[in-house]
């Protein structure tokens, strides 16, 4: 296994950074399945039969205008680390037979609304975005670690299991990669993004529609991980956990919820709404929650047919929404679920 040493100089290019010798050697190592050729292929081969045809969105954060977010000794611009690790993403994504779009390719402004409005328009399956992260401080070069965000709380109606799922899968491979622990703040290295704006969150997730999660890749402002994230082997490492997170969800698999029709009633009186809950593993009853109009309501279901029926005599002529959420036996949850539906 190879092994990278970063040596700083920070001492003599520098005026104030007399402390820097303690940070002359700073280890990291490169996976095997990315530094052998052979190996590499092989994942890339075993992950396209998961990834093929399924379609992503990254998003690297900040650029153009947006060049702000420096490192202590300037040395790292968060602009230009997140659009090298979004490009080696890409080029994971493709080389597995995923399609991938990006809010930008280049170091150029795009406006923080309006990459939700491009994810969205893209009709993406998943939403990425990419970034580094600081603590409110650029002198407080001791913190770092990688944390991965998910939309609103588990309390909250707006909040998505399946996005906290891909949140996991994808914090646990990056930070092994970067070997990197996912802070203080949680158990597992996910946050909701209500933990730094409460009851808003992130405009990328709380604005875009498709499935979503944030990615702090590391704190550039960590006097060490300011010299790793100068390296392109390095944010290459920092792609390919990425991009294994996401394989092994979309390996794990998860339910599909498709409404039945045909055995379904639409008449206000006799309303039955009929979904096939489909998984290989089984569903997990205790997962299931049924909303109609966002209001909780009971079901029906049957493991064997794996069937949900829902029998709701009061509703009331007219357009309703209903949403599922279920997980199967592996606690992996479905894909947002909602559906209008017109009762006459």
């Amino acid at each position: 296994m190879k092994h990278f040493i970063v040596v700083l100089y920070f001492a003599a290019l520098f005026a104030g950074c007399s402390s820097t010798s303690e940070y002359s050697n700073y280890l990291f190592d490169m996976q095997p399945d990315l530094e052998k050729d052979s190996l590499h292929q092989a994942v890339i081969n075993d992950f396209s039969e998961y990834l093929n045809g399924v379609k992503f969105f990254i998003d690297p954060g900040h650029g153009g205008e947006d060049r702000h977010n420096k490192s202590k000794n300037e040395m790292v611009v968060e602009a230009d680390a997140n659009l090298n690790v979004a490009l080696y993403l890409r080029d994971f994504l493709e080389a597995s037979g995923a399609i991938v779009e990006m809010s930008r390719i280049t170091d150029q402004t795009v406006d923080l609304h309006y990459r939700s409005v491009l994810a969205d328009s893209s009709r993406a399956d998943i939403f990425i975005s990419i970034h580094h992260n600081a603590p409110g401080g650029r002198n407080r070069g001791w913190i770092n670690f990688t944390s991965t965000y998910y939309h609103a709380t588990e309390f909250d109606y707006e909040y998505e299991p399946m996005e906290h799922d891909l949140a996991r899968f994808i914090q646990r491979d990056i930070a092994f990669a970067m070997g990197n622990s996912g802070g203080l703040g949680s158990f597992d290295g996910t946050y909701s993004d209500y933990w730094i704006y409460p009851g808003a969150g992130f405009s990328v997730l709380r604005r875009t529609e498709i499935p979503a999660v944030l990615v702090e890749c590391s704190f550039f402002t960590h006097d060490k991980e300011e010299a790793r994230l100068q390296l392109k082997e390095f944010n290459r490492l920092q792609a390919w956990g990425i991009y294994k997170g996401i394989a092994k969800f979309f390996r794990t698999g998860f339910p599909e919820i498709e409404f039945v029709e045909n055995e379904s009633s639409l008449i206000a009186g006799e309303t039955k709404l009929v979904f096939n809950l489909d998984d290989k593993n089984g569903i997990d009853y205790h997962s299931i929650k049924t909303y109609i109009d966002s209001i909780e309501t009971n079901f029906i279901y049957n493991p064997v047919d794996q069937k949900l029926v829902l029998l709701k005599n009061e509703i009331k002529p007219g357009e309703h929404e209903v949403r599922i959420i279920c997980a199967n036996n592996r606690k992996v949850h479905a894909f947002p679920y909602s559906r209008k539906i017109v009762i006459k």
